[in-house]
């Protein structure tokens, strides 16, 4: 990497770059439309007058209206209302089914219900990362309250067919509440929840995996719903979460969601670079999987397995060539344990340790492509040669590796 160059980011799963047109969109409400959408005069009617208007983008770009949008601090705020808040709207119904991959933001509030007397049934995966239809149908029972599963895995980009899952829970049990975590698929993938999805009840996203600020969300809720608050105060949000409206970051939001709107028909040039890495780097370098492989996953997201090397030299030589990927949720990667997604999937355990994400957008560029292709393979190969698991004349394991370290 040359002094004066960016690095190349392809991190996009964990956050992306907020972008101009956002921040021009919200400088405004920064400035000069400082009102409280609660006050009643000129001010706060500018205020309450944006917020609605963002309202209406955020409900058309996933096929709702806007009274089912409660605009929250982000992702992890609007699945603990969604799951938290059904909970306490049925305390007799105290079962909840969703799967061992979801993200902390699901798992957690999950895990607290459990220490209070509910009954969580935790779904596995198979070894591409998927969730059988099947398994949710026959996992809801008359206690059931909630369905809670993420729309597509932060890690691997594996889709999850919700429209199916959420169609076979109401015809199995009609009054469960269908709740899916779609952080990873709003503004990437088309999503019509009066169309395509009529079946799920609550739907979470969040505004900085789409270009928006940190610190922004929303989550749907189906009209109808039984959900109780947890955030309780003023009457904001038609009293579904108190606290004074995060104006600037609505109105940030909702410029995000519209540009994702219009820019939805290039997601397939960012299938197309991904497609061109991933096919790049199975050819370049053996003992190489691609995690989620046979599945359906997001355009912009490769999990890719090496074998015989750790991910944290490679993300460190990967940073060093001017290129940022991650080895898989932001949220977990400070930890030294290995991914709760890839143990679940049976990753191999001479891989578990060395599975890097890339995660590109609708601004990666062919040269970004072509820097991967350029540095990665040389980068394992490096790793490789300081393996006591691999031989270097070969270019292959060693003789029994796999029993040496613990297969």
């Amino acid at each position: 990497m040359k002094d004066g160059d960016l690095p190349i980011y392809l991190d996009h799963n964990a956050t992306t770059p907020l972008l101009a047109e956002v921040v021009d969109a919200m400088l405004p409400y920064l400035r000069k439309h400082f009102g409280n959408p609660s006050s009643g005069h000129v001010y706060g009617r500018q205020a309450r007058d944006a917020v609605e208007a963002a309202r209406a983008q955020v409900a058309s770009l996933i096929g709702a209206t806007s009274a089912e949008i409660v605009f929250t601090s982000g992702g992890t705020e609007a699945n603990n209302l969604a799951i938290r808040g059904t909970a306490a709207s049925r305390p007799d119904r105290k079962h909840i089914v969703t799967s061992v991959i979801e993200h902390p933001a699901t798992t957690n509030p999950c895990r607290l219900l459990e220490q209070h007397g509910w009954e969580v049934t935790w779904l596995g995966v198979d070894q591409a990362g998927r969730v059988y239809v099947d398994d949710v149908q026959h996992a809801v029972n008359e206690r059931t309250s909630l369905v809670t599963l993420m729309h597509a895995n932060n890690e691997t980009g594996v889709v999850f067919p919700i429209e199916e899952m959420s169609r076979l829970t109401k015809e199995t049990q009609p009054d469960i509440v269908f709740h899916t975590d779609a952080t990873q698929t709003v503004g990437k993938i088309p999503i019509d929840l009066k169309n395509g999805m009529p079946h799920v009840d609550l739907l979470s996203f969040s505004g900085h995996k789409m270009h928006a600020p940190k610190g922004i969300g929303a989550l749907f809720i189906r009209r109808g719903t039984p959900i109780r608050p947890y955030m309780i105060g003023g009457h904001q949000e038609e009293g579904r979460r108190a606290g004074t409206e995060n104006v600037p970051y609505i109105v940030g939001l909702a410029k995000a969601c519209e540009l994702a709107q219009e820019h939805m028909p290039e997601e397939a040039r960012v299938l197309a670079l991904r497609d061109r890495v991933e096919k790049g780097l199975i050819d370049a370098i053996p003992h190489l999987e691609i995690n989620g492989s046979g599945a359906i996953r997001l355009p912009n997201t490769l999990n890719v397995a090496v074998h015989y090397v750790e991910g944290e030299g490679m993300l460190y030589q990967l940073s060093a060539s001017g290129v940022c990927a991650s080895s898989g949720s932001a949220c977990t990667s400070g930890s030294l344990e290995p991914s709760h997604v890839l143990m679940a999937m049976k990753v191999p355990f001479t891989a578990m340790h060395g599975s890097i994400r890339f995660s590109l957008s609708r601004y990666s560029t062919d040269a970004d492509i072509e820097r991967i292709l350029e540095v990665f393979p040389g980068i394992v190969a490096n790793l490789r040669r300081l393996s006591p698991y691999w031989d270097v004349k070969t270019n292959a394991p060693r003789r029994n590796a796999d029993s040496q370290i613990g297969m």
